[in-house]
């Protein structure tokens, strides 16, 4: 898979979910901080995001989009000076779906929400995902990311009419809105200017030709021997041009992040099946068992075989 398409694997830590939320002015909602990151998106009428800290508020109107990476408490409301009702979430750790409100008054404004959420695996979060700001707006612009418009469209319809097999189709979309919402903030990286006019930290590490194909050899071979060396002839550098390169973009150095991308990939495969320790072993880059597990219990601060159990 691609970097975009391994951070979403990576940070998946449970089923997300959704609801549509129908609300009357005047209205308000507090969200309170949680494991994992929301999203909300304006099908009609007009809202404000009242981020967490002292950010200023933010205006939303239809078709925008908002992204909360980092599970801080945030609000929404009708006007910044709304009162504000507390949605707690259930057992489960979901929001609840709530039944249309009746309307008050034929004369009240109506603003109808697209609210969800992601439950992600704090402990093991993708650098990419860190990088992310609190809140990623994306604002509805006339040919602007077209593909998140139409996942838009589709999860909107999957939850105000269900048919069969909306049970299946609705986490699928919510995987995919996802994507794009990410897609859609790098994009838009793209074209702002950072303070040397170009764009800075894991969008700039996409953008650049020779870290972006590093980065994809790593994901689409973790197990692999590379060298520093090796990773920066693929785009055409010296080892040390290309480890220095690297390290400023994505944080750390080539290995380091090689390492924790092998971890993280035994930590899946631990997961979610039931191969043997000396196959996730082989695919996470260790030719040997015992190798692996102390590296593996270094990271994790326990025995490979005790975190399968654990997560299951």
């Amino acid at each position: 898979m691609d970097v975009l398409s391994d951070v979403i694997t990576a940070m998946r830590g449970g089923r997300p979910h959704s609801s549509r939320r129908r609300k009357y002015g005047p209205w308000g909602m507090r969200f309170p901080a949680s494991e994992g990151a929301g999203f909300h998106v304006v099908l009609q009428g007009s809202a404000w995001l009242l981020p967490p800290g002292d950010a200023a508020p933010v205006q939303l109107g239809v078709g925008d989009v908002v992204f909360l990476a980092h599970g801080r408490g945030h609000a929404l409301a009708d006007d910044p000076g709304s009162p504000l009702v507390d949605i707690t979430p259930g057992p489960d750790g979901t929001w609840p779906t709530p039944a249309d409100e009746p309307r008050p008054d034929p004369a009240a404004p109506v603003t109808e929400l697209l609210c969800g959420a992601y439950k992600l695996n704090r402990a093991r979060a993708h650098p990419l995902l860190s990088h992310l700001p609190d809140a990623v707006h994306l604002p509805a612009r006339v040919g602007a990311h077209p593909a998140l418009r139409s996942a838009v469209d589709l999860l909107g319809s999957e939850l105000r009419s269900p048919l069969p097999g909306s049970d299946a189709v609705v986490p699928a979309l919510l995987d995919t809105l996802l994507l794009y919402i990410l897609r859609a903030w790098w994009l838009d990286e793209q074209t702002s200017a950072g303070p040397e006019g170009r764009p800075a930290g894991w969008s700039a590490a996409l953008a650049d030709p020779a870290v972006s194909a590093a980065l994809a050899a790593v994901h689409e071979d973790p197990a692999r021997a590379w060298t520093v060396e090796e990773l920066g002839a693929l785009g055409g550098l010296s080892r040390a041009a290309f480890a220095r390169r690297f390290t400023a973009l994505v944080g750390e150095p080539p290995l380091a992040y090689l390492t924790w991308w092998r971890m993280t990939t035994a930590g899946r495969l631990l997961r979610s099946g039931d191969a043997p320790l000396r196959s996730v072993a082989q695919q996470s880059g260790y030719t040997s068992e015992f190798a692996f597990a102390k590296a593996f219990k270094r990271e994790y601060g326990m025995a490979p075989g005790r975190y399968r159990r654990e997560a299951g």
